[in-house]
């Protein structure tokens, strides 16, 4: 059985060092712009994710964002959206990152490629064309890398098989909740979309490492909640389909279309903002590292921190490194810190017993903190990516 772990440990470690996992962010930064009370004051450190989130924040006018990941190839897809913003004409732009696709790839990418780091060139250069290049009609660069390949794959079935295309874009253009109600109810979305088979693959561990889901999330919500894993998505998927407004949630319609439109899609990608976002980028800083290495070696203060979901992958299976990234969190943290996390499960008691070095003496983690439930609880119903248990605003006492 360890053997089988390590195996299991190994693919899930392959698919997140040497492949893009994630070409959009799966975070609702609407709600983390609120949580943070993001101002002209504020450093950021985030962990890169596809750098949506980090543009953003640079649009809500942090003073300076730290965008860091241990995946080279997701930080070097925030450069390429750095590099290009700061070159093309908005047109050009947002056919690459809001369409998907660019017939003409190789002339945009001639214009901006030195602008990118030695790294990003090298990646860029060898899958550039065949994730954005190629005929009208193509496959979309949001059907690239694991987590698109996966959304690819659904939509495969969901058109060809559960034969819902034309349901599916009645959703996305309905008015209203009750008109998104109506269309899954008369279509009997849920039965056809979720058959046994898929429900199989949706326990399956491979499916899941593709989606950047640890096994250890898996057990959080298999132990969390009744019906395990499978039961939990298909309950957030209902309920995104049918009770979330899907008018302005990108997250879902990039998924299922391909692709953004101008009216539907990440802030950085909107027409009023792109002036602003080029004028922006020297306030960003991108680096290949954990988040404990980055802060190891950054000599400066930050006061907001947005940590995703990683607690519950290093808590499975490295919780020396995040105590160890806990204790360089508090080290760099300036005045009025505020820490943002993500949990697959609906508690992380695990958190607040995380040992640090602090004082003086060893105490834990949870000690220093000072958490904002009412908000937390307030926030995450409104998220429109629907997808996370729980989510967690704690600022640090010094």
């Amino acid at each position: 059985m360890m053997a089988f772990d390590r195996v299991r440990r190994a693919w899930f470690n392959l698919i997140h060092t040497q492949n893009l996992v994630y070409n959009t962010c799966w975070e609702d930064p609407r709600i983390d712009r609120e949580a943070l009370n993001l101002g002209p004051g504020d450093e950021v450190l985030v962990i890169t994710s596809a750098g949506c989130n980090a543009l953003d924040y640079l649009l809500a006018d942090a003073s300076h964002v730290h965008a860091v990941d241990m995946n080279p190839l997701q930080n070097a897809l925030l450069e390429l959206k750095v590099a290009a913003a700061c070159t093309l004409e908005y047109d050009d732009f947002f056919l690459l990152f809001g369409r998907g696709y660019a017939v003409h790839w190789n002339k945009l990418y001639s214009a901006f490629r030195d602008k990118l780091s030695e790294g990003a060139r090298s990646i860029w250069d060898r899958r550039g064309e065949a994730y954005f290049g190629g005929k009208s009609g193509k496959r979309s660069f949001y059907f690239r890398g694991s987590s698109g390949t996966f959304a690819w794959l659904v939509n495969g079935y969901v058109n060809r098989i559960a034969r819902m295309k034309g349901a599916v874009n009645d959703l996305l253009d309905a008015n209203s909740t009750q008109e998104q109600q109506t269309i899954y109810q008369e279509n009997r979305i849920g039965e056809r979309l979720f058959h046994p088979l898929v429900r199989f693959a949706l326990r399956r561990d491979t499916t899941l490492a593709m989606l950047g889901v640890p096994r250890s999330q898996r057990r959080q919500l298999d132990d969390q909640y009744r019906g395990g894993i499978d039961q939990f998505v298909m309950d957030r998927v209902e309920e995104v389909l049918t009770r979330k407004s899907l008018a302005d949630n990108y997250f879902w319609r990039v998924y299922l279309a391909g692709e953004y439109t101008p009216e539907c899609c990440p802030e950085y990608l909107k027409e009023a903002n792109y002036r602003r976002l080029q004028k922006a980028y020297g306030r960003m800083t991108v680096t290949t590292d954990s988040v404990l290495g980055y802060l190891k070696r950054h000599p400066g203060k930050i006061n907001r921190f947005v940590l995703l979901d990683h607690m519950d992958w290093l808590h499975e299976h490295h919780q020396d490194s995040l105590a160890q990234e806990w204790n360089a969190i508090v080290d760099r943290s300036a005045g009025n810190c505020r820490v943002l996390w993500r949990s697959a499960g609906f508690h992380t008691d695990f958190v607040n017993q995380i040992p640090i070095q602090h004082g003086g003496r060893s105490r834990p983690v949870g000690e220093l903190l000072t958490y904002h439930p009412e908000l937390a609880n307030q926030l995450h119903s409104k998220d429109r990516v629907n997808t996370y248990g729980s989510f967690y605003i704690a600022d640090i006492r010094q």
